[in-house]
C-alpha cells in the first residue's frame, strides 16, 4: 500500500467512525469496511493503531477532537 493509498484508507475509516449508528463501535465500522474490501484485517490493524498513535482516536475507538476535525475534512471532501 502506496502513502496515497493509506492517507485515503485513513480518511474513509475516520469518516466511517463519524458517521456510525448509535451503538456502533469501532469495531463495527472497521468490519463494514473489511466486507467492502477496503482493507484486509491485517490492514486494519495496523492502521487503526496508526490512528490511535497520531492521537486520531482514542482507546476506547471513539474520535478525539482532533481526529474529528479531520473527518470533516474528508467528509467535505468527498462531497466534492
Amino acid at each position: 500500500m502506496n502513502d496515497e493509498d493509506k492517507k485515503l484508507l485513513k480518511q474513509v475509516t475516520l469518516l466511517g467512525i463519524l458517521k456510525k449508528h448509535k451503538g456502533e463501535g469501532l469495531d463495527d465500522v472497521i468490519g463494514m469496511l473489511i466486507d467492502s474490501g477496503s482493507y484486509s484485517q491485517s490492514e486494519a490493524k495496523k492502521l487503526v493503531k496508526e490512528l490511535k498513535r497520531e492521537g486520531l482516536i482514542n482507546s476506547m475507538g471513539n474520535l478525539t477532537m482532533k481526529g474529528h476535525a479531520r473527518a470533516k475534512e474528508a467528509e467535505a471532501k468527498f462531497k466534492q
